[in-house]
């Protein structure tokens, strides 16, 4: 249909035309417009507090302590439970959040412009590894190191960046892709050229050399410290994509460990939604696929962008960690992937693939008309509340969201 051909090209332009930039580090009430005290924002679609699992519910009540609105996880547990908290998407105001995706008032965010639109999206710090509230963890040692992160590292990091003007992004994906990175299970090169990248800064404006130490010794230890800042780019890139009459490109994917959702174009705001699956992957000593918890985050807004799974050809070592295969068999992810997506992106190439361009711009026509599911790299947690993670691996984005979305598309179009 022409309307939906020109329509799907006006927003993978609108995506690869996107020149994101990160900007500042604010406090999440400084910038999240409607956000409040004892609100809590998530991962995922919509979801209410009886359908929430483990990790969501341990994550929230250690949100609650961090922000003072309760005196312990016992007591933040009843509060949340009684109705006492509001809960939202990140999406619906304009943020991500990595697994639980946690965001309250106090939280630092990355802020990432797109200047090519002038909108803006959000994303926390990347809190590390270990146990951490992105994975359900709300001990005593997760709310320090989120405190650290608020009073220490992000105004640390905040000045650095403001004083160097912003960091241009896209250029770090490519070299990023070009290193062995995919920016979703591995980020290792994108976060070492990033802390090249700020380092004189941060040690130019830092006037407490311990401090500057343990602010890049964190950065430096932390191999998914990049995550983040890329799932702020991808929705910076994919927003401007909303609202196209027509378009059946997925601007939006995401999980809250119970529902997967998705959002399309021509379809603006609306979720269509099912059950989330279980990954499939590798678990870490002790641990096996019963400990598992469905899959959750806004994460997945890298593979709408072309990254992540999709760019699986571009680091074959993650296809092992994640027990997708032989790092050999990382080339067929990518080109599967192809199948179901607009177009490629010119500017992140994979040289395994003769230089090809990532795959961008999911249509839910093709993965209707394929059979071919999105596939995600992930994180695996423990079902239990503040455990942590688990695991790693690959998902797939259930198949009843994308039929949903082609009816509708159909529906309103006027289309049988």
């Amino acid at each position: 249909m022409k309307l939906i051909e020109e329509a799907n090209k006006q927003a993978m332009a609108r995506i690869l035309e996107g020149e994101p930039k990160l900007i500042d580090i604010v406090p999440a009430r400084d910038v999240l417009k409607g956000l409040k005290e004892r609100m809590v924002l998530h991962a995922g679609p919509p979801i209410t507090w009886d359908k929430m699992c483990g990790p969501m519910r341990g994550a929230v009540a250690g949100a609650i302590v961090f922000e003072g609105w309760a005196s312990d996880l016992d007591a933040a547990t009843e509060l949340a439970a009684s109705g006492g908290i509001e809960f939202h998407p990140n999406h619906h105001f304009g943020a991500v959040g990595p697994m639980t995706g946690m965001t309250t008032v106090s939280m630092p965010l990355f802020v990432v412009e797109n200047t090519r639109f002038s909108n803006r999206a959000y994303c926390a710090i990347n809190e590390g590894l270990g146990k951490v509230m992105r994975f359900g963890g709300n001990d005593a040692s997760v709310l320090a190191r989120l405190a650290w992160l608020r009073d220490v590292f992000g105004p640390v990091l905040a000045k650095a960046i403001r004083a160097r003007g912003g960091i241009e992004l896209k250029s770090i994906i490519a070299r990023g892709l070009s290193m062995g990175d995919e920016m979703h299970q591995r980020n290792l090169a994108c976060s070492s050229v990033f802390l090249r990248e700020v380092g004189p800064s941060m040690a130019r404006t830092s006037t407490d050399n311990a401090v500057l130490a343990d602010c890049i010794a964190f950065i430096a230890q932390n191999d998914q410290f990049f995550l983040n800042i890329a799932m702020a780019m991808g929705k910076a890139m994919t927003d401007p994509a909303k609202g196209i009459r027509g378009s059946t490109v997925v601007t939006a994917m995401c999980r809250n460990g119970t529902d997967f959702g998705v959002r399309v174009s021509g379809l603006g705001d609306q979720w269509f939604t099912a059950p989330v699956e279980m990954p499939e992957g590798l678990y870490f000593a002790g641990y096996s696929e019963k400990d598992a918890n469905p899959d959750m985050g806004d994460s997945a807004i890298v593979e709408t962008i072309g990254l992540g799974g999709f760019a699986m050809a571009a680091s074959p070592a993650v296809a092992g960690f994640i027990g997708a295969g032989a790092p050999s068999s990382a080339g067929n992810f990518t080109r599967a992937m192809g199948e179901i997506t607009v177009g490629q992106n010119p500017e992140w190439t994979i040289a395994a693939l003769d230089f090809a361009g990532v795959p961008t711009g999911i249509d839910v026509r093709l993965v209707v008309e394929t059979g071919l599911a999105p596939i995600i790299n992930t994180g695996i947690a423990h079902r239990e509340p503040g455990i942590g993670q688990v695991g790693a691996g690959v998902v797939k984005a259930p198949m009843a969201c994308f039929q949903q979305a082609v009816r509708a598309i159909a529906k309103d179009l006027g289309v049988s």
